[in-house]
């Protein structure tokens, strides 16, 4: 049997189909190596609540890294701890404000299941509405009161870049944002210092495996750090260039259960 690894798994653009599903082929090679004594968690931008049911899906028993490092916690243990590190409510407001300069669609931030959206919008209300958090619509300056655990800004593309250029002249020291792939064109902000890796770093320590026997799939911009801390970063094949470039090696798309074909060739899991 192959040394005990941790194999963290992206979401969406990698576990996942792009119809959102998780493949019989990914879940039988996933429970062959949580069998074997490998460790899988999950690594996701999403909130805990959209990422709950492929947990347990998967009748995983590890912790799990949501909204990119700013929330951590043990599903199944609560003596592992919750490690919850929100940004300053006054930086939140202070982007907010300087939004009203630049063309926006909208506005959503997040406490963990508490879902603030700046202007009423039915779609995203579907869409954030996974879970049945709490939702308020409305000014966040009037209606956000606590610390947000994330933000996200929806614009147009060509105001992306004038939007995070202004994020990071006026906020680089506080905060940490990316931008998703096409077709959405979003700003995702979040604490300082955190991402994916982080939270990789505190499950390897807490279960002792070094980096060098970390696996960590990943495809978009938030995965990149984790993709470097892992002994082994394997950026998707439908991967955007940025994660191609940073990964040891790329395997197939999400679409041709790259994760499967990956750990049961190198694991020797023959589930296929």
């Amino acid at each position: 049997m192959a040394e005990k690894h941790l194999i963290a798994l992206d979401l969406d653009g990698t576990l996942l189909t792009d119809d959102k599903k998780i493949s019989e082929r990914n879940k039988l090679v996933i429970k062959k190596a949580r069998e074997e004594g490998h460790i899988v968690m999950i690594a996701t931008g999403r909130p805990f609540r959209s990422s709950e049911m492929y947990y347990h899906e998967l009748q995983l028993d590890s912790p799990i890294v949501n909204f990119n490092g700013a929330f951590i916690h043990h599903p199944l243990d609560n003596s592992w701890g919750v490690h919850h590190s929100p940004l300053s409510i006054n930086v939140a407001m202070d982007i907010v404000e300087a939004l009203d300069d630049f063309k926006f669609h909208n506005i959503i931030a997040e406490v963990i299941d508490e879902v603030y959206i700046h202007y009423h919008d039915e779609k995203l209300l579907d869409i954030f509405n996974i879970g049945n958090p709490h939702i308020t619509t409305g000014d966040l300056r009037r209606f956000l009161t606590a610390s947000p655990t994330s933000m996200l800004i929806h614009s147009d593309e060509e105001y992306v870049r004038k939007i995070r250029t202004h994020l990071s002249d006026v906020h680089a020291e506080v905060i940490e944002h990316r931008s998703w792939a096409a077709p959405y064109h979003v700003i995702e902000i979040i604490k300082n210092g955190l991402n994916k890796a982080v939270g990789l770093k505190k499950a390897a320590d807490y279960f002792q495996i070094p980096a060098e026997r970390i696996i960590a799939f990943g495809d978009e911009d938030n995965d990149l750090e984790m993709l470097e801390y892992a002994g082994r970063g394997i950026a998707m094949g439908n991967a955007v260039l940025d994660a191609k470039n940073i990964a040891n090696e790329v395997t197939l798309t999400n679409e041709e259960d790259g994760i499967a074909v990956y750990l049961n060739d190198l694991l020797n899991l023959k589930a296929l």
